[in-house]
């Protein structure tokens, strides 16, 4: 069906899909499903009710919740009446929530929990516009968002269906505060024609069969969210995985044919993978490892020869079908985004029989430009794909990828300075990202232009790939390379406290805190050992000369990374200052 907008999508519903769940999440312990009629009850309701409160055309409502279907019916109550939705991360800090309310005029916010409820009520006093609170949860002293839900024969369906009909594709559906790693949230407008555009381009990208997701990545970010739409407007029924903790018993009981994720959670699946491989014994460890090896020399469309593809799928029977099992043992096709996807990743779960498709794109660009295929012939590794249909993508003389189409935003909310250099006079989209497109037209990034930097003796070093390339070290949790004006690049490193444990435990080192372990001298030459056999993939300038270990993890409530768990680098070398300035000491 042909619709133009997230309006006529969710209209088209009832006609395409009538008796099937739309989103269902766990209520009480058992799966609640919610068919398109229950659904289109709550939306209307939900509509009428903001038409009652006096809501009006591109009035903006915040929405500040985990994923839930609450948190659907809100997004499309708020559409179809052309309202703007403001989606809200549950976890930020109290600055960027006031900073955002503020900016955007907010006068209704939906919240999910009691936590939430109170951080909101506290700042309230600071939002001069917002007039109403509701909530998910049902908490005594707040008003719940069924209480502004309408009764059936309240509705008035012809206010409705008038407010539908003067929405068109241009108009605003969503503003969406990107945290950015420095300064105050920017807000991306994005139309319905935006997000429509790459919805419909991202059909052929989901093979046939697939009719269950497990989503878990935040609604509030635009990679899910679209991903969200694209289920839906496809008849993909989505469950809502409880929290992060329980996604590998979600996995179990969903059993879903594809969800979404980012790369630090497939790294995670995979340390556990060989954590547990690394405790077995005899032959069954031997097999392990031979399995593991042999696929991280996976290539595509049988490259490897016919022996390497005989091994494999006995590979397949004895071990990777745990894998499989593990989730859930249906997965046909996993999605990651929003940050590089190691190669090894990528092929020791391709040859698991497990897809995993990289793609690329930006808040502003709706946010997909590129992607891998799940057909090996439009696939390939250490690339992120072929620009996907109706984006024109050009790399710039000094190697930014410049981005031109339908799904490129309509600007920088109150902020016409910033748009004026995101969008370039010819209609450019310039991504602040460096990369390079090769013969066949695969595009592959290679860093953010602001995150490169020059040493001291002029050479430019790209920092992302070199971390990347570190953290293939199970004993390498996160790391954070610098050396801005420096004569040679080092690097901050958390280790994986988990991985580190239990080697320091094979090696009978002793130690009782995370701060002991990261000074002791067996340990500190284990990981001078671990960076040097990394630095061998690099050039003399790149290489990491000294690190330093620090003893906890940068989190989102740390305030070192952003909601899409990328590093905020500024944070981060503000807050060790002291351990940098112990590293450039004595050049």
């Amino acid at each position: 069906m042909d619709v133009n907008t997230i309006v006529g999508l969710f209209d088209s519903l009832e006609q395409r899909y009538p008796s099937a769940p739309v989103v269902c999440a766990k209520e009480n312990g058992t799966w609640r499903e919610y068919k398109v009629e229950e659904f289109t009850n709550n939306v209307n309701a939900l509509s009428f009710g903001l038409i009652k409160l006096g809501i009006g055309k591109d009035d903006k409502i915040a929405n500040m919740s985990f994923n839930r279907p609450e948190w659907n019916f809100v997004d499309y109550a708020i559409a179809q009446i052309g309202a703007i939705h403001i989606p809200l991360y549950p976890t930020l800090a109290e600055q960027d929530i006031r900073f955002i309310l503020n900016d955007a005029e907010v006068k209704v916010i939906f919240v999910s929990t009691k936590e939430i409820y109170n951080q909101i009520i506290k700042l309230k006093a600071d939002i001069p516009s917002l007039q109403a609170i509701y909530t998910y949860d049902t908490i005594p002293e707040a008003r719940s968002w069924k209480e502004l839900c309408c009764d059936k024969s309240e509705i008035d369906y012809t206010e409705i269906d008038l407010r539908k009909s003067r929405i068109d594709e241009n108009d605003v559906l969503t503003i969406i505060y990107t945290s950015g790693t420095t300064g105050t949230p920017k807000g991306v407008m994005l139309s319905h024609k935006n997000i429509m555009s790459n919805i419909r381009a991202l059909h052929s990208f989901i093979p046939r069969g697939v009719k269950r997701s497990l989503s878990f990545l935040p609604l509030s970010h635009v990679f899910e969210r679209v991903a969200g739409y694209l289920c839906i407007d496809l008849g993909i029924t989505i469950y809502y995985a409880e929290s992060i903790e329980t996604i590998s018993a979600n996995l179990q009981e969903v059993k879903p044919h594809f969800f979404t994720t980012v790369p630090r959670l497939l790294e995670k699946i995979y340390d556990k993978i060989t954590i547990k491989g690394s405790e077995l014994t005899g032959i069954k460890k031997a097999l392990f490892y031979w399995a593991l090896n042999l696929g991280l020399k996976y290539e595509l469309n049988g490259a490897n020869g016919w022996w390497y593809e005989t091994q494999l799928k006995l590979a397949n029977k004895l071990i990777f079908s745990k894998w499989r099992e593990a989730l859930g043992g249906e997965v046909k096709l996993i999605v990651s985004g929003g940050a590089a996807l190691q190669t090894r990743l990528a092929k020791v779960f391709m040859s698991a029989g497990i897809t995993v498709l990289e793609g690329y794109g930006l808040t502003e660009t709706s946010p997909v430009i590129a992607a891998n295929h799940f057909d090996p012939k439009n696939y390939k590794f250490n690339f992120v794909g072929k620009p996907i249909k109706g984006i024109e993508v050009k790399i710039a003389e000094d190697g930014e990828i410049l981005c031109k189409g339908p799904n490129v935003f309509l600007g920088y909310y109150k902020r016409p300075d910033l748009t004026e250099k995101a969008i370039d006079q010819n209609g450019w989209f310039h991504t602040e990202d460096i990369g390079e497109i090769d013969s066949q037209g695969f595009l592959r990034i290679t860093d953010r232009k602001k995150e490169m930097f020059k040493t001291a003796g002029g050479k430019y070093v790209a920092p992302q790939a070199i971390e990347n390339k570190l953290k293939e070290s199970l004993l390498i949790e996160q790391v954070l390379v610098i050396g801005e004006n420096q004569r040679f690049p080092s690097a901050l490193i958390v280790p994986a406290f988990e991985n580190l444990r239990e080697w320091c435990s094979r090696h009978a080192i002793n130690y009782t805190t995370n701060s002991e372990i990261i000074k002791h001298s067996e340990v500190l030459a284990k990981f001078k050992r671990e960076v040097e056999k990394y630095n061998k993939e690099f050039g003399k300038w790149e290489q990491v000369k000294k690190f330093e270990l620090l003893p906890k993890e940068w989190t989102i409530d740390g305030g070192e990374m952003t909601p899409k768990l990328s590093l905020k680098r500024k944070v981060i070398v503000t807050n060790n200052n002291e351990l940098i300035d112990k590293i450039y000491a004595h050049q």
